[in-house]
């Protein structure tokens, strides 16, 4: 197998030779295409602050620095338990790693655990950075959680996270992004045109005009003060905890401050069956906004294997203004993708032979809701 990011057959063989290990059995569906999703274990620990454990100090031992009391307001979410919004959790997972010299691992919020604005990283042992972890790890894994804008119910075995391998260098060279983008291979624009810039990075924007009608829906905005979320149930009423947004004669959006949006591309994206992407962290060049909550994307993902094209797929946006008022506008730059070689195509592409929720996706919210 070549560098690059482990496909699931590779995730697999870590389970089986104790590179992966788990505190309970591994549910069937846990290891998608290019990741493997982390599951909660028992207890959540209500912390006062976030924090990183720094170099020879584990999370646990940090936590009793900070609060030599902490593990006697534990709270044991095996049959379910409610996380407060505002407030944040550290949760020891049920799985570890003892990785290769050659590999490091990465994490990044599955997708409807952003959409439900709950922040999450991944903390290691010994770790200085959220959601990495260095060649070689070998240590337990931890998940710090925030809800933002609702209080969520959670239980053991929940996946709110999951995390990606690479071996190598994985960079895509400019003269495969340049055949991808002729070829249409990861974008697709109205007029199907697009500049072929930085190796890798494909920049996209905001679509706030919608299907063009007057008033077409192009977007929500979290409601205060709605009910909890019980993330094992499906079928919410989105009209409890959100509110629609309508397009506007000038096709523009004024973010609140501190309020949470759901918004969606201009653009339909893609990940074909050799690469991998990844919603890279926020940049200020592009305002003073937040648009990065869930970001992996798997090979498959938009990808239609009649054409070997982009489809219809777009990526959606969880949007969060800082500080100050933000005007967006329709076509408005507030993000990049970064795609990355796997090592081997998976033997499973995300939208076929899988459960894929947001496959074919436009404006669409968490799984949750109806």
């Amino acid at each position: 197998m070549h560098n690059g990011i482990l496909p699931c057959q590779a995730i697999t063989q870590m389970l089986h030779n104790g590179a992966i290990n788990a505190s309970r059995a591994m549910d069937a569906d846990q290891v998608q295409p290019a990741s493997i999703d982390l599951r909660l274990g028992q207890y959540a620990y209500p912390v006062n602050t976030s924090f990183l454990p720094g170099r020879g100090i584990t999370v646990m031992e940090k936590m009793k620095l900070v609060d030599p009391d902490f593990d006697k307001f534990k709270i044991d979410i095996a049959n379910g338990a409610v996380l407060e919004k505002g407030r944040v959790y550290v949760i020891p997972l049920l799985e570890s790693l003892a990785l290769d010299s050659d590999i490091a691992a990465f994490a990044n919020p599955k997708s409807s655990t952003g959409r439900l604005d709950i922040l999450t990283r991944l903390i290691a042992d010994g770790s200085t950075i959220f959601d990495q972890m260095e060649k070689g790890y070998a240590g337990q894994l931890y998940i710090e959680i925030a809800p933002r804008s609702f209080s969520i119910v959670v239980k053991t075995g929940l996946r709110l996270n999951q995390l990606r391998f690479r071996r190598g260098n994985a960079t895509v060279s400019a003269g495969e992004w340049k055949r991808l983008i002729e070829k249409g291979q990861a974008v697709h624009t109205e007029n199907g045109a697009y500049p072929v810039e930085e190796p890798g990075m494909l920049r996209f924007t905001v679509d706030l005009k919608g299907n063009g009608s007057e008033k077409a829906l192009i977007g929500y905005r979290a409601r205060k003060n709605a009910g909890r979320i019980d993330l094992e149930n499906r079928g919410y009423d989105p009209d409890d905890f959100w509110e629609p947004i309508y397009c506007r004669k000038h096709f523009s959006l004024i973010l609140d401050p501190d309020q949470f949006y759901i918004l969606m591309t201009k653009e339909a994206v893609a990940v074909p069956p050799d690469y991998a992407a990844e919603m890279v962290p926020y940049d200020t060049r592009a305002g003073e906004f937040r648009v990065h909550y869930a970001g992996f994307c798997d090979p498959g993902f938009g990808w239609d294997p009649a054409t070997g094209k982009a489809g219809s797929s777009r990526a959606v946006l969880e949007v969060r203004s800082h500080e100050v008022p933000f005007l967006l506008e329709h076509g408005q730059t507030v993000g990049w993708l970064r795609y990355e070689r796997m090592a081997a195509r998976p033997e499973r592409l995300y939208g076929q032979d899988m459960n894929s929720h947001y496959q074919g996706q436009s404006l669409k919210l968490a799984k949750q809701f109806a």
